[in-house]
């Protein structure tokens, strides 16, 4: 009888531990995934957040304040209920810099001097401009939409970030490291192609790409709606896509349970954690 008790015990301890991890469609430990998804135009944002609800899908939203074909910008009042909503859900969310702003180029310091970068911002009143700007403004670069992010939704985000482009330098990413900031890529099959041209990558082509390519562990890539692309990505692809992966036995978690990420996330919280006080 005792044996028996054990094995039960022991049974459902492991159970618990599996219901805090990654399930398959089958309700099996599953090959985690992790989807995350820039800003863009926003104006397929609701139906790609209804597809994530309906599939009970969680992914990392990398925001920038990116002009939008409804509304202020991807971060403005119009869209901070549509942010908040995706918080109550339990998505993650992350900087992609306030006004997506891409990095050119390492510019040498004189003797003795910083580092300082060439910075071309795409969205904002300095579109189009570039810039000479010092690490402490590439940080507060991002840090801005980081902060926006948490004003909107009430809940801090990820100490990561993605440059646009995904464009940096081994002397911007030692920047932004030692301000508190993790550059988060993808992996090379998970860019999912919905900034390329529509009549040489149709969707089914992305899509039976992506079904064919994807590991686990992979870093998946797509947008909120992609101007230049005349047949969208989303929501034709997204959908079939978690579908077919769910159905390949893979299951998809945040970017807080990436093992690459999750150590700096957890230290970055107890560094930011007020200090309590001996009584």
């Amino acid at each position: 009888m005792r044996v028996l008790l054990a094995i039960v015990l022991v049974a459902a301890s492991a159970r618990t531990v599996w219901a805090n991890g990654c399930f398959d469609a089958q309700g099996q430990p599953g090959k985690p995934i992790y989807l995350t998804l820039d800003t863009g135009h926003m104006e397929v944002a609701p139906l790609m957040a209804d597809i994530l609800n309906k599939h009970q899908v969680k992914v990392t939203f990398f925001a920038a304040n990116e002009r939008t074909k409804t509304g202020d910008g991807s971060l403005g009042s119009h869209w901070a209920p549509w942010w908040k909503a995706r918080a109550a859900e339990g998505h993650e969310f992350a900087s992609h810099t306030w006004d997506h702003s891409y990095w050119r180029a390492d510019l040498r310091p004189a003797a003795g001097g910083p580092t300082q970068f060439r910075i071309k911002p795409s969205a904002g009143p300095s579109e189009g401009r570039e810039f000479t700007w010092t690490a402490a403004q590439y940080c507060e670069e991002v840090g801005r939409a980081s902060a926006r992010l948490e004003a909107i939704t009430g809940k801090k985000p990820l100490p990561l970030f993605r440059a646009p482009g995904g464009k940096t330098s081994p002397a911007l990413l030692a920047a932004t490291k030692a301000c508190g900031y993790e550059h988060v890529g993808w992996s090379p099959a998970g860019f999912l192609g919905d900034e390329l041209p529509s009549d040489k990558y149709p969707n089914d082509a992305l899509l039976k790409k992506a079904l064919l390519g994807i590991r686990p562990g992979d870093i998946l890539l797509a947008h909120l709606g992609i101007w230049s692309r005349q047949d969208p990505w989303a929501p034709a692809v997204l959908e079939p896509l978690i579908v077919g992966l769910k159905a390949r036995g893979f299951c998809f978690e945040t970017l807080r349970e990436h093992p690459r990420y999750k150590a700096w996330i957890v230290n970055a919280a107890g560094a930011s954690a007020p200090a309590r006080t001996a009584k």
